[in-house]
């Protein structure tokens, strides 16, 4: 994804969400310079390119070639996330916070049922044979992000274990190895669950989630698969405040249902709206996480076509789109859904494969609602009520709606002859 140039750069920054995330700072050659966090990507890395910058923040500008983001659900999220990434990749610029030993950490001990906790140094190797994570810049979002995994999995806070069961166990954040009402070796998965969420392996850690979960309802262990499928859906859920958002069984769901590699968290869905050929435009939709992503909502007057050609509107569109996304190198969508039967779907895999690129495709027809995949001549059909299609039926809607919107409002500039 290397800039051409500033003002290419400047532009990147001008497309960023306005989300919470992680930025990264690249030079030419694609080196990491920076890794930061941020409760809005765009407002945080638009601060870097003011006029007012200190000597230290002026020298990492001057070197900036290419910028990345990653969207988080929440900024405590972001906090983890940047905390993983810096102890990775050990950017020269985040030097301060590698080395700092202010700042709080997770420790996690070695012990049949290990303590998790929050400390602000570490103890000697010998002493004190435990796990630690971060640093991380935020106490107060640590502590919430703390709360957020004990809500989900339940862990152990006591220094000593006691010997009868405390306010934590009643309130469903403790599993109680107190008295043992969990054994070692559940209470060592679910340590290792908080592990991988601290080192923000979320799509890892959810399907190993959900394998465990089916294995159990195959075993008829149907109150443990109940506890995974709850723990699932917390995870799947984090940070999305809206009740439209998708449940683990919508995007897991999804995942099955079309034979993806891995979640499709980013879905970009593309719609025409052409009315006897008049004001033809298209829209693109961008979903994360289940949620409209606003900032990366596209619109697209029709050049190339003339007359009420649906598919070759598609292809002009869905081509415009990713060649760019291709030439600036950046990153492509876990799947494209098309507002459409079987053709419409083959025009755009049509521009895919030209192109290069290896991105999954579906389709939805608007009558019956029967989902088409490029491999399959026949189409899947779905009860109302399954998860995975009210997902795909919202992300088909918004694209709808919005393809509209545009279009009336290109009807109205003509009308008043703007």
């Amino acid at each position: 994804m290397a800039a051409q140039d500033k003002n290419g750069l400047k532009e990147k920054v001008a497309s960023l969400p306005d989300a919470s995330g992680v930025y990264i700072f690249k030079d030419g050659r694609g080196n990491i310079l920076y890794i930061g966090k941020a409760k809005s990507l765009k407002r945080r890395v638009q601060s870097y390119f003011s006029r007012f910058l200190s000597s230290k923040t002026q020298a990492l500008v001057s070197r900036i070639e290419d910028i990345e983001y990653l969207l988080s659900p929440s900024d405590a999220q972001a906090q983890l996330l940047e905390a993983s990434l810096i102890k990775a990749k050990l950017p020269p610029y985040n030097i301060s916070l590698k080395d700092d030993k202010s700042f709080p950490l997770v420790r996690i001990t070695q012990e049949d049922f290990p303590l998790v906790s929050i400390c602000r140094k570490k103890g000697q190797r010998a002493k004190d044979p435990a796990l630690y994570f971060g640093p991380y810049t935020n106490v107060r979002l640590l502590r919430q992000a703390l709360k957020t995994i004990r809500r989900i999995f339940g862990f152990r806070s006591c220094r000593i274990l006691p010997k009868q069961a405390c306010l934590y166990y009643r309130l469903n954040l403790c599993p109680a190895p107190c008295i043992g009402k969990i054994n070692k070796g559940l209470y060592a998965e679910i340590i290792e669950a908080i592990e991988m969420f601290l080192e923000s392996k979320d799509e890892e850690l959810l399907a190993r989630l959900y394998a465990k979960m089916k294995k159990e309802a195959q075993g008829k262990n149907f109150e443990d698969a109940a506890r995974i499928r709850d723990q699932i859906n917390a995870l799947s859920s984090l940070g999305q405040g809206s009740k439209q958002c998708p449940s683990g069984n919508e995007l897991e769901g999804l995942k099955d249902l079309l034979c993806l590699d891995k979640l499709p968290r980013r879905i970009e869905a593309f719609d025409i709206s052409n009315i006897s050929g008049t004001h033809a435009t298209g829209s693109l939709v961008s979903f994360f996480q289940g949620r409209p992503d606003k900032n990366n909502y596209r619109r697209f007057r029709i050049k190339t076509v003339k007359g009420s050609d649906d598919y070759a509107m598609l292809r002009e569109v869905v081509r415009r789109r990713y060649s760019r996304l291709k030439a600036e190198k950046l990153a492509l969508p876990d799947l494209i859904l098309i507002d459409g039967g079987r053709a419409h779907l083959l025009a755009a895999e049509e521009v895919i494969n030209s192109l290069g690129l290896n991105i999954p495709l579906a389709s939805i027809a608007k009558d019956k609602e029967n989902i088409y995949l490029p491999a399959e001549a026949r189409p899947i059909r779905l009860a109302a009520d399954t998860p995975a299609l009210n997902l795909v039926r919202r992300i088909r809607d918004e694209a709808h709606r919005f393809a509209i919107k545009y279009h009336h409002l290109l009807r109205k500039k003509k009308l008043i002859g703007k």
